[in-house]
């Protein structure tokens, strides 16, 4: 059953500025707990070491927190295995060179973690290189995954509130859909964000993301890093079509009706990554990007769909692997306060939960996991994500707070954050697994899928008489996908003759294409069209079953191709089927 995810900007900053006055009331007492009793009584907190019964719940409960749990809120890492507390023997031995454990439930209590993701990766995933394992292989599986996760976490002394609530442990993973997915196997695929943006109707983009994010929730995931907020400036295989297209003002759009779906069905969304990713074509998975735009440019081209998902209510901001150069020159977004704090809280007025992108990925690591850990923290990261070393990222912290290098209120801060996200989490109640790949699901991606399709040559009334369908290597599952599209539509397809309809892809270049070509299609961002020489391009931006079987619709002549191409491509108009 869908939930109501308020915006939290208001209610956050009062929760912080109740806990901070609790926690100054308390320092200096030497004790590992936030709330624990001073030499002296004090007003704030009645002199018995807990705020008095009238303050808020989050903030009465960070006050009980040891310091352990406190740091251990902050945590947010993956797991091997693909149940909580059964693992093979090679999961055992990942979670052992992770965290010292065998099992995610041990990983959750030893560290008192805040939350875990998901992981996993497919073939054309350009985020394959820090998912390291996968633990998503089907409904089932994670239902029972997520069950014994929360399990576990429920035992933490930071899971109940005073007045009894409970408060889930955080289940994150990519669902952003198109090249990045994590769960594909019985539930609904929606097509990717380029697709809603050459669509270009909001509405629909919230409706699907609801129909998404409802069978999120009931999978048990509360937190879905997405949708990506970066506006594509450069032809970039680490973004592509992952991002809603090149116009700000458009992917603003586009990215708060994903916020609002998302979290209409109980699930926080992410916008991702801060404060743009979308004017480099360098992975920040691999290396530090720069983005040499000026601040003004930065302003105008970058931070709109940011801001238009913070008015939105986005529960999370993840912070990017970024060298901003108009902002803090030389230092990853990651680990600064000009861009976390200044920029994003100050300017953007952002007020829930940072988190940070990655920490095993390349740029993060140039640190010790425990250093880089508390440099994040620092900066305005209120959650670390996926750290290469549990033990050590909580060691630093805790030897950071003990040693006055973290500031006491800036974790205190951070924690009240990720205890409240969490609350608003509760509220929402838990979709039966029945859920999955319902029928309006489907249909709400099949009109989102059916209004991106986009023709930028040749006739618009489709093709006639038999069909051969070729792709480049490796899209066997696809080329199935169509061609049952196109047999359900009426379309005679034949493995020799006829009119040849070609795929093309994730990472495919001008050797992908074929001479001989009637219709070439691009299933992922269009760039590649300009280089095509047959008689009909088309865009689908997306390989899922909606995507091709509104593909089959167009090329049959019962539906038009409605969608404008979302990014420039060179020699080639927005559509050649307008109206």
């Amino acid at each position: 059953m869908a939930g109501v995810f308020p915006s939290p900007r208001v209610t956050i900053a009062t929760l912080l500025l109740v806990a901070l006055s609790v926690m100054a009331g308390c320092a200096g007492s030497g004790k590992s707990k936030v709330g624990a009793a001073s030499s002296e009584p004090d007003p704030t907190t009645g002199g018995t070491g807990s705020p008095p019964a009238d303050h808020p719940p989050v903030v009465r409960l960070v006050a009980t927190l040891s310091d352990e749990d406190l740091v251990g809120q902050v945590l947010m890492p993956y797991a091997y295995g693909a149940s909580a507390t059964e693992v093979s023997t090679g999961s055992a031995a990942g979670n052992q060179k992770l965290a010292g454990v065998d099992t995610p439930a041990e990983m959750i209590t030893r560290y008192r973690l805040g939350g875990l993701i998901l992981v996993g990766f497919s073939a054309d995933d350009p985020t394959g290189s820090n998912q390291p394992t996968t633990n998503v292989d089907g409904p089932g599986q994670v239902h029972a995954l997520t069950t014994g996760l929360r399990g576990a976490a429920a035992t933490l002394p930071a899971a109940t509130l005073p007045d009894g609530g409970d408060l889930p442990l955080l289940i994150g993973t990519d669902q952003e859909f198109g090249i990045v997915t994590r769960i594909s196997d019985g539930v609904t695929v929606l097509p990717s964000a380029m697709a809603a943006g050459a669509a270009g109707q909001p509405a629909l983009t919230e409706a699907a993301w609801r129909a998404a994010g409802t069978e999120l929730a009931a999978l048990g995931v509360n937190v879905d890093f997405a949708p990506v907020a970066d506006v594509l400036g450069v032809d970039s295989t680490v973004i592509g079509s992952r991002s809603y297209g090149a116009d700000p003002r458009a992917t603003a759009e586009q990215v708060g009706a994903a916020v609002r779906g998302l979290q209409a069905a109980g699930v926080a969304a992410t916008l991702k990554h801060f404060p743009g990713h979308g004017h480099t074509a360098v992975d920040s998975h691999g290396d530090l990007p720069v983005l040499a735009q000026d601040r003004e440019a930065l302003g105008t081209a970058d931070l709109p769909p940011f801001a238009a998902g913070i008015r939105a209510g986005a529960g999370l901001v993840m912070s990017g692997h970024l060298d901003v150069t108009a902002v803090d020159p030389g230092v990853a977004a990651t680990f600064s306060r000009r861009v976390l704090t200044d920029l994003l809280r100050g300017e953007l007025g952002f007020d829930g939960v940072v988190v940070t992108d990655g920490m095993n990925m390349a740029p993060a690591r140039v640190m010790p996991p425990g250093e880089a850990a508390v440099a994040a923290i620092n900066a305005g990261n209120d959650l670390i994500l996926m750290p290469p070393d549990v033990a050590g990222a909580h060691r630093g912290l805790l030897d950071a707070l003990h040693d006055g290098t973290l500031p006491r209120e800036r974790l205190v801060q951070a924690v009240t954050r990720v205890l409240t996200l969490k609350q608003r989490l509760a509220a929402s109640q838990t979709p039966p697994m029945s859920v999955l790949g319902a029928a309006g699901h489907y249909a709400a991606a099949q009109r989102l899928a059916e209004a991106a399709i986009t023709q930028v040559r040749g006739d618009c009334t489709g093709i006639d008489g038999p069909v051969t369908v070729s792709s480049s290597a490796g899209r066997d599952t696809t080329r199935a996908l169509l061609t049952e599209a196109l047999r359900t539509s009426g379309v005679e397809v034949v493995t020799t003759g006829g009119t040849r309809v070609h795929l093309v892809g994730y990472g495919d270049t001008t050797a992908d294409l074929r001479a001989d070509a009637d219709v070439t299609v691009a299933m992922d961002t269009p760039y590649l069209l300009a280089r095509a020489r047959s008689a009909v391009l088309l865009a689908t931006y997306s390989s899922s079953a909606a995507s091709m079987a509104a593909l089959a619709r167009v090329l049959r002549g019962a539906a038009p191709a409605p969608g404008r191409l979302p990014v420039p491509v060179d020699g080639l108009p927005e559509t050649s089927c307008a109206g």
